[in-house]
């Protein structure tokens, strides 16, 4: 039976040199000299510290551009989280890389996949989606289906087998 999966990985390897570039654009511009900002990434999180609201802004702005430039979508990167008082004046603010795909969200796709009738079976198979049909153009449709479903998060299409 054909299938494929639904995917949302983040290549962190693309994110260090992303965060290289914001570190190299901190040294070298003006209105970060004398400053203590910071950028750290431990595991899925990437932590910005600035010394105040203003250098925090400019941080979050330079890393949505270099993740850009990286040719990743800065959607994988989550800033709702706000920002925190550190030593002083200055501002911790956590930024949660996007990996895998999460429950509620899963379940969103699997129950449009399901309403729109098509002739495709969707599982959730942990923090991705396997998607099974009998012909190749149910798959290619249900692919074209979940794009249309504007899903903020990156999402890759991975493993077609016929």
């Amino acid at each position: 039976m054909p299938s494929f999966d639904i995917v949302s990985e983040t290549d962190v390897h693309e994110i260090d040199n992303a965060l290289a570039g914001v570190r190299r654009e901190i040294e070298t511009r003006f209105d970060f000299k004398g400053s203590q900002c910071t950028v750290e990434r431990t595991e899925n999180e990437i932590v910005l510290l600035a010394d105040d609201a203003p250098k925090l802004a400019q941080m979050q702005e330079l890393l949505r551009v270099y993740v850009t430039r990286r040719k990743l979508d800065a959607a994988a990167l989550d800033f709702t989280a706000q920002p925190q008082r550190a030593a002083g004046d200055a501002l911790r603010h956590t930024v949660t890389i996007k990996q895998g795909i999460a429950q509620d969200l899963a379940k969103t796709i699997v129950k449009g996949i399901k309403d729109s009738k098509m002739k495709v079976q969707v599982s959730i198979q942990g923090d991705e989606l396997r998607v099974t049909g009998k012909k190749r153009d149910d798959l290619q449709d249900a692919i074209a289906l979940v794009k249309r479903m504007g899903i903020e998060q990156p999402l890759q299409y991975q493993n077609f087998r016929d």
